[in-house]
């Protein structure tokens, strides 16, 4: 099953770059600084190396392996396909001599005197800087020793640590992580649950939601061997130095195949056994002890998805989660996915900086945060300038849920059970935005149809034909 919420296929803003360097004062600087050993940050710095090779560049991050972009095609004028790859920081200074990687975390950025300083009181001075920080998981529940977050490798291995051991977990949350989660996990109950309708409601609409739902509860098939990738984490290095391994760190996060070469496996021999509890959020988490004195029963794992033959559940939890729609389960854990806060603490104390919605820093098209000489990518910014008229997110087309279209739109399906889901967004017999999950092979001519705004009123259904080759005939 291939669920499109953390794919290897993505497609970039068409009118935005996210290149620092494409700004025109960035030919004047003379050091470049870096933070973050993301896929933002090892890029920037990647870019920074091939258009400024007489520079240094300091690449500052926390962690002593980086994320770097493998294996890059172009797909089609905005969809590119690559892989990530977890590498050793000395992969980047062997490939790029001008590149250096500091491995330290930031502890101040002094933006009025252009320069950072390091945890190990070394102090960086800049003409450029550019904040990749990332972000960290938004947990539903600080300190509690049974809510995971999954944010880098080392928590995706701590997650498969305790996985080994659990026969129930329940996941809160709708996003890409949860979506993933649900249907990798094998040998272990799953109950999860979202504050929505249907599963995937960010991403996609009700009837794209119903299309895997209907996967997400079936038995999974034989599964295929993973494929195998060489991986660096930072426990080996950390446990030497004698530093208690996430002790405030937060790594850099996970990429799109990040469950490929995990066990997620728990005890049970069955594969696959998943309950949706829908339009609920967690009321209350009670420890073993704390839900023995409150009297409440917790409830069995239902035997379909109605939630129908549920009774009183005989069995000893380590951790019970209360729901807002009464029910209650017992679990071995809560793995809480319910997004992520932009990481920039470390940088705002004495900096003036203009924030978005979501807490991020806001930047222009050029990446541009609103103090001097300062840039930001990835997860710690909020995009600040107007939209493109069609392209919303990086793993859907356009207005792929008729985002600010009015009433004045049509929806076009095609949907084989089991195989594919095609949604198709029009507007004045012009194709506005697309769902496609399955290997359709329509990417890029849905694509282009967007991009040329065709008038294609003259084929009506037979657009979605499935005995049409489309991609042959728009070719």
């Amino acid at each position: 099953m291939s669920i499109p919420t953390a794919p290897r296929r993505q497609s970039a803003n068409p009118q935005k770059s996210g290149n620092p360097q494409k700004s025109g004062d960035m030919e004047a600087a003379g050091k470049f600084i870096v933070v973050g050993g993301g896929i933002a940050g090892v890029s920037c710095a990647e870019q920074l190396a091939i258009h400024f090779p007489s520079e240094e560049i300091l690449l500052v991050t926390a962690s002593p392996v980086i994320k770097a972009v493998t294996n890059f095609k172009q797909i089609s004028k905005v969809l590119e396909e690559f892989d990530v790859e977890e590498q050793p920081s000395t992969m980047l200074e062997n490939r790029f001599p001008n590149i250096k990687v500091i491995e330290c975390r930031v502890k101040q950025l002094k933006s009025e005197e252009h320069c950072i300083l390091t945890e190990d009181g070394s102090q960086h001075v800049y003409k450029k800087l550019c904040l990749c920080a990332g972000a960290k998981p938004k947990l539903i529940c600080e300190g509690n020793p049974y809510v995971l977050g999954i944010r880098d490798t080392d928590s995706a291995q701590e997650f498969q640590k305790q996985l080994t051991n659990a026969k129930r977990i329940m996941i809160i949350g709708n996003g890409g992580i949860a979506l993933e989660l649900a249907y990798e996990i094998e040998g272990c109950e799953v109950i999860w649950a979202i504050k929505d309708k249907a599963i995937g409601n960010t991403f996609f609409d009700a009837g794209a939601a119903e299309f895997l739902t209907s996967k997400l509860i079936a038995e999974k098939p034989e599964a295929k061997i993973a494929h195998k990738r060489t991986r660096y984490t930072t426990e080996g290095k950390k446990k030497e130095a004698g530093t208690k391994i996430n002790a405030g760190n937060i790594g850099s996060a996970l990429g799109p195949d990040w469950h490929e070469g995990l066990n997620l496996k728990g005890t049970k021999e069955f594969s696959h056994k998943v309950h949706i509890e829908t339009m609920c959020e967690v009321k209350n988490i009670y420890l073993q002890k704390e839900f023995r004195l409150s009297k409440k029963k917790s409830l069995t794992f239902p035997r379909d998805h109605h939630n129908e033959f549920v009774t009183t559940d005989k069995e000893i939890w380590p951790v019970y989660v209360e729901l807002t729609n009464e029910n209650i389960y017992g679990c071995d854990f809560i793995v809480s996915a319910t997004g992520v806060t932009p990481n920039i603490e470390p940088f705002l104390c004495g900096n003036n900086f203009d924030l978005g919605e979501d807490g991020g820093l806001r930047v222009d098209d050029h990446m541009h945060t609103s103090l001097p000489d300062i840039y930001a990518a990835g997860d710690i910014c909020t995009a600040s300038w107007q939209p493109s008229p069609f392209w919303q997110q990086v793993v859907l087309l356009g207005k792929y849920n008729a985002q600010s279209l009015g009433s004045d739109h049509e929806l076009m399906l095609r949907c084989t059970k089991g195989q594919e889901y095609i949604k198709v967004v029009m507007q004045n017999g012009r194709m506005m935005g697309a769902v496609l999950i399955g290997e359709t092979n329509l990417e890029e001519t849905f694509e282009n149809l967007i991009l040329n705004q065709m008038n294609l009123s003259s084929y009506g259904e037979d657009l979605l034909d499935p005995n049409i080759d489309i991609e042959d005939y728009f070719d």
